[in-house]
């Protein structure tokens, strides 16, 4: 298993990610691969410099998948943690998906388990094949 090291600042989403997290089928499959029930709610990371260009190596590398329902897309999965706090990155696989964004879900909210606020800087170690 390979490990990448990404960094950046939270920053504030639009909701998306806890509409995505809210469906059923979403939930039962992060459930089934991850070993967790997804907290409603993404931790977002706006990546800096050298970390954007390392994200592209997730999109190519083997992953697990959230097989979509018609009319939504695939979710990318990969193991990741922020410290010591276990957790996984999802990628949208849509055309036009910000390159320099980084989702991060949990069994928890990691915002308050972490005591993070928009603007602080975090190192996300992600684990790849």
């Amino acid at each position: 298993m390979k490990r990448i090291r990404l960094t950046g600042k939270v920053f504030s989403g639009k909701g998306d990610g806890k509409r995505f997290l809210s469906l059923k089928w979403v939930k039962e499959q992060i459930k089934q691969k991850l070993g967790f029930t997804p907290y409603l709610g993404t931790l977002n990371i706006l990546l800096s410099g050298e970390s954007i260009k390392r994200r592209k190596t997730l999109e190519q590398a083997q992953s697990m998948t959230i097989c979509p329902a018609q009319g939504y897309c695939v979710g990318i999965l990969h193991k990741a943690c922020i410290e010591k706090f276990e957790c996984a990155v999802i990628i949208p696989d849509i055309t036009g998906y910000p390159e320099n964004y980084l989702e991060l879900i949990a069994a928890e909210n990691m915002r308050q388990e972490l005591h993070l606020k928009d603007g602080d800087e975090v190192t996300v170690i992600v684990s790849y094949s």
